[in-house]
């Protein structure tokens, strides 16, 4: 099972919204899917409502055992958001991340292909342990002043992390919520660019600002199930990272 968290510590820049969107496409190649929602926020337990199992998110990092027969035995289950992830900051990094590491492995065992993990914006024990227990981490931006000043954050997080998980990969940042007739984003963009060529996704790849997405989100389907022009758009774009994203992590 390969594991992939979305990560940044900045809210409202897409994260959830290309996580979900993610699930819903590699859960439509066939691959089994477990997606965890640590952030109390609880968007992705709403978006994926009809896949939850009846396990909480909090119940990994405290260390309690995990019931397989809850479990679909193809498609997708979420393990959902769960009030108790608040008092998670109670715990020690060190404690939360062991647990934690236990439980993926033990969803390993149960023949999931790929686990997603959508985190808060903010640097927590929660935060620290997913990116403690995963193989590949993914970074969705927004292209405005505030998204763009904690980059740098997000990036020294990776890399301290990377000290106690030397196989977490940085697959790059994503622009998000980009508004291509907008010369400020496209300043932006082409200024990420060139400042870190190497922590970008390919040149290319990029999810616009729609709302079609949002209406997807909000009806708890993926946006090339919503009828309008807009989608069609959205869709070509999202399932141009969820290509991407499949081949780096190199599954199926």
């Amino acid at each position: 099972m390969k594991t992939l968290v979305t990560a940044n510590q900045k809210g409202g820049v897409g994260k959830t919204a290309t996580l979900v969107h993610l699930a819903f496409d590699f859960a439509e190649r066939g691959l089994r899917v477990v997606v965890i929602d640590l952030d109390t926020q609880a968007n992705a337990s709403y978006t994926l409502n009809s896949y939850k199992c009846g396990i909480n998110a909090s119940s990994l990092l405290m260390g309690e055992k995990i019931d397989h027969s809850l479990f679909p035995t193809s498609g997708m289950a979420l393990i959902e958001s769960d009030p108790a992830l608040a008092n998670m900051e109670k715990m020690t990094l060190g404690d939360a991340g062991k647990n934690f590491k236990l439980a993926i492995q033990e969803l390993s065992s149960t023949g999931f292909d790929v686990c997603l993990i959508d985190t808060a914006p903010s640097l927590g024990i929660t935060m620290g342990a997913a990116l403690f227990v995963s193989d590949y981490v993914l970074s969705p931006i927004e292209l405005e002043a505030y998204s763009i000043l904690g980059i740098k954050k997000m990036v020294t997080t990776i890399a301290n992390i990377r000290n106690a998980n030397k196989n977490l990969k940085f697959l790059g940042m994503v622009p998000s919520k980009v508004d291509k007739r907008n010369p400020r984003h496209a300043r932006h963009l082409e200024e990420l660019t060139n400042a870190y060529p190497t922590l970008m996704v390919p040149p290319g790849i990029v999810i616009g600002l729609r709302s079609s997405i949002a209406d997807a989100l909000a009806s708890r389907v993926p946006v090339w199930k919503i009828k309008k022009t807009t989608a069609r758009v959205a869709t070509k774009e999202i399932r141009a990272l969820a290509a991407h994203v499949i081949n780096q992590m190199e599954i199926g």
